[in-house]
């Protein structure tokens, strides 16, 4: 029976938690680190010349999609109530709100050094510390909304464009496809500044500190963003019904791309499994 993923501005006391024992728990065991290493070697650009899977690439939400599966099943074995809730970015705005309570994720970083200090995944409780990164610091940080040069997050009408687009994806399939739902969402934008971040990109640079680069699942947020941005993908397919992942086969010989994405038939690592095989989630859980 497919279970429920809930906004997080709508869980009880009870599942808010839950969720954040099972998480510590995880940790506890050593498996949340995995998914750590796991994402950062995954988080391939586009300048390399190796196959992406992760990001900058058709795969991204198919990818993105398994990696929360995984990090769900390790979750429910040990809690089978917990499922991973969404964090509605366009409507929770404010660095006080949810989900950046003391009960839930803690709040911002503080100024000195951006470490976060309070919640439960605070260092200073000895529960969570960051054994892989991209630095060397053992503590969570966040810059929620960027001190030094401010910026908002994505507002629902930015959403909105990015959900109006009948095409998952477009040639060159990478972070400078200016068509396509699946860029517009992940948000690899032109120009500088907060201008070149778009929806899911602009959200990571807007919580900053660890959420920054390929080590950002260091960062429990980076579950319930991505939650949303699954739930967009769902929404658009109802939207546009009969759309597919694109593309639907592989880059020729000739092709820049060819061996450096995802087909929808391809194996998509490190799974033995394909995007159409995540296209439909409804058997195994459902948005509330």
């Amino acid at each position: 029976m497919a279970y429920t993923r809930k906004d997080v501005s709508k869980l009880t006391g009870a599942e808010r938690r839950r969720f954040v024992a099972a998480m510590l728990e995880v940790k506890r065991r050593g498996e949340y680190d995995e998914f750590v290493r796991t994402h950062i070697e995954y988080y391939v650009a586009d300048g390399d010349r190796s196959l992406r899977a992760a990001h900058m690439a058709p795969s991204f939400l198919p990818w993105h999609r398994r990696f929360l599966l995984e990090l769900e099943r390790a979750l429910r074995r040990v809690d089978s109530a917990v499922s991973v809730p969404y964090w509605d970015w366009t409507r929770e705005r404010r660095p006080s709100s949810v989900p950046w309570t003391a009960d839930l994720l803690g709040g911002n970083g503080r100024r000195s050094d951006r470490q976060v200090m309070t919640g439960p995944f605070a260092y200073v409780h000895g529960k969570w510390t960051i054994r892989d990164g991209v630095t060397d610091g053992a503590y969570l940080t966040r810059d929620l909304g960027r001190r030094q040069n401010p910026f908002e997050l994505p507002t629902k009408h930015e959403l909105d464009s990015a959900l109006a687009d009948p095409v998952y994806d477009t040639a060159p399939w990478n972070s400078t496809s200016t068509k396509g739902f699946r860029n517009k969402l992940e948000g690899w934008g032109r120009g500088s500044g907060s201008a070149a971040w778009h929806n899911h990109n602009r959200v990571h640079r807007w919580v900053g500190g660890v959420m920054l680069g390929g080590a950002s699942v260091n960062d429990p947020v980076f579950w319930l963003h991505h939650a949303f941005v699954d739930l967009q993908w769902s929404r658009w397919q109802q939207r546009h019904r009969g759309a597919r992942y694109l593309p639907a086969r592989p880059p020729g010989p000739g092709n820049d791309q060819h061996g450096r994405i995802v087909a929808r038939y391809e194996r998509m690592p490190p799974w033995d499994v394909t995007p159409d095989e995540l296209e439909d989630h409804s058997r195994i859980y459902r948005y509330a």
